[in-house]
């Protein structure tokens, strides 16, 4: 026979847990929750005491979940965000009138406005959030509820557990430059040309900068010229609009700019760096009807993707 849940282990317990191991820090959880750094410290020391283990590696400045923490996230994550789509549900209509979906600037761009608009005027009176930003805040999002869906590409095998993919269509990552650029007119272009120039990579935490790493290094490029970090699609069309910048970034990103010669792609094979796009969703939890309404418009749109 199971062991009843232990009482003393409440819900203001594991929402305070889930903040602080999505924003890493005492203080970032504290504003978010709109309590005192205190509470939340001695909040996490009830839980942890309560579990009888450490949740959070305190050893640096930001905070890092521990084997033990990383396993109850799996399952209070789960919990709470099954906990939330039943309250929706008893609601009723007012609490499914929003369709809440995470979303990489990869498919912000490229697949999701067109499924938007198809969603909105076959659903009237139903509301779209959308929220960007890198893949490890997606997920932390969609474990907790946040976000009924994430679409992307697939995150690694070690941070899926919980998790299901549905596969969409392949992109790969392309470089690109703004038109008139020196390195469109070379008759020989090679990779090592890139050299010269300065270089705007995606993040160390995004999904695509190790396949980036890996593609470079297998051209012999092991240090970039100024390099600037970003995963900001406006700020990256902005810069290499005005400089001479050469933009490495998923092909969704820049596709309609690539049409509209806006921007242009240098001639460098990087099919090594293709990979699966599509939708992550809780394993545990089913879709409202909103929601699988919209992620319905989202395939058929992806369908038309090359």
């Amino acid at each position: 026979m199971p062991q009843p849940i232990d009482p003393r282990v409440k819900l203001r317990h594991l929402t305070c847990f889930l903040e602080v191991a999505r924003l890493r820090s005492m203080v970032g959880a504290a504003a978010a929750l709109n309590v005192s750094q205190p509470a939340v410290s001695k909040t996490i020391q009830e839980l942890e005491q309560l579990l009888g283990g450490a949740l959070f590696d305190r050893s640096k400045r930001n905070l890092f979940l521990t084997p033990f923490g990383e396993s109850f996230h799996r399952y209070a994550s789960t919990s709470v965000a099954a906990l939330r789509q039943g309250l929706d549900l008893a609601r009723g209509s007012h609490g499914a009138a929003v369709v809440r979906v995470g979303a990489l600037p990869t498919v912000s761009a490229r697949i999701l406005p067109a499924a938007v608009e198809a969603f909105t005027a076959g659903s009237p009176g139903v509301h779209t959030r959308i929220t960007t930003g890198p893949n490890d805040y997606l997920l932390s999002l969609l474990r907790t509820g946040d976000v009924d869906f994430v679409i992307g590409r697939m995150a690694e095998p070690d941070a899926m557990a919980g998790l299901s993919f549905e596969h969409l269509y392949s992109e790969r990552v392309v470089m690109v430059v703004r038109q008139g650029h020196p390195l469109l007119g070379e008759r020989a272009f090679n990779l090592s040309m890139i050299e010269r120039y300065q270089t705007m990579m995606p993040t160390p935490s995004s999904l695509i900068r190790r396949l980036v790493d890996r593609m470079l290094l297998t051209h012999g490029i092991t240090e970039l010229r100024d390099e600037v970090e970003t995963v900001s699609d406006a700020f990256g069309r902005a810069y290499t609009s005005q400089t001479d910048a050469v933009w490495i970034i998923s092909e969704g990103v820049v596709a309609r700019d690539l049409e509209a010669g806006l921007l242009a792609r240098l001639p460098v094979d990087t099919s090594q760096t293709t990979g699966p796009v599509g939708f992550t969703t809780r394993t545990e939890t089913t879709p409202s009807l909103a929601a699988s309404s919209l992620i319905q418009s989202v395939r058929e749109v992806a369908a038309g993707v090359k």
